[in-house]
């Protein structure tokens, strides 16, 4: 599976802006991929920076593109 900086490195190349990692672990959550619980999350329920609807699909294609999905 790819790293975080792996998908950020790709969205960057691909489609010209960088995804902050809580809309990468927002999407993978969403696509059912498996995360770990970060120490320092205080609700585990809420999300505090959810992915905007348009940048969505081009983290997606990063999962496609590493075959994370």
């Amino acid at each position: 599976m790819a790293s975080y900086a792996d998908v950020v490195n790709w969205v960057k190349a691909n489609h010209g802006f960088a995804p902050k990692t809580c809309w990468i672990a927002h999407v993978k959550s969403d696509c059912g991929l498996p995360m770990r619980d970060a120490p320092n999350r205080i609700d585990h329920t809420a999300r505090e920076h959810p992915c905007p609807p348009q940048k969505r699909a081009a983290i997606l294609d990063a999962f496609r593109h590493f075959k994370m999905i």
